[in-house]
């Protein structure tokens, strides 16, 4: 095997390891408030979105299946975490917004995880933070085409 391909290999091991961990943490830091990391994720995808998304966008833009998003969005929305409005692209496909527990739910556990993320950007640095940020967007990039162009190819086993 190659030498880049084996750095592309460790790279993956160390996002997989790292989201391990993060998803841990964050169940960790935020469960006195009642919420997982999977809801925080979901949570946090609203709020820094500047539109509100349907199921699937968020879904999509988490790297999570359509239907783990939408048992949680339903979870979120019985607490009153979410609510869904119209939307006018498309009448089924609901919009999923943040109501004002929900934006309190994302700020309490951004404040949870505040002491760490001050750690972690001491430690790391902010420019090797934003190099980090900025190649994990090409590579989410990359794979993101990869899984489309899959997609959209015919499977060997759907041929005629």
């Amino acid at each position: 095997m190659s030498e880049q391909i084996t750095e592309v290999r460790e790279l993956a091991i160390a996002v997989f390891a790292s989201s391990g961990r993060l998803i841990a943490t964050g169940n960790e830091r935020v469960a006195h408030l009642g919420l997982t990391s999977a809801w925080w994720q979901v949570l946090g995808a609203l709020r820094y979105s500047p539109v509100p998304l349907p199921t699937a966008s968020i879904a999509r833009n988490m790297g999570l299946t359509r239907q783990a998003v939408q048992r949680i969005v339903d979870l979120l929305a019985e607490r009153g975490m979410v609510a869904f409005e119209d939307n006018p692209h498309h009448r089924r496909a609901k919009l999923v917004v943040l109501t004002r527990e929900g934006l309190a739910a994302v700020t309490s556990a951004e404040q949870a995880v505040a002491t760490l993320d001050r750690e972690i950007a001491d430690r790391i640095g902010r420019e090797r933070i934003k190099d980090a940020t900025r190649i994990l967007g090409e590579m989410n990039a990359i794979l993101t085409e990869w899984l489309d162009r899959t997609e959209a190819s015919p499977s060997p086993n759907n041929a005629s």
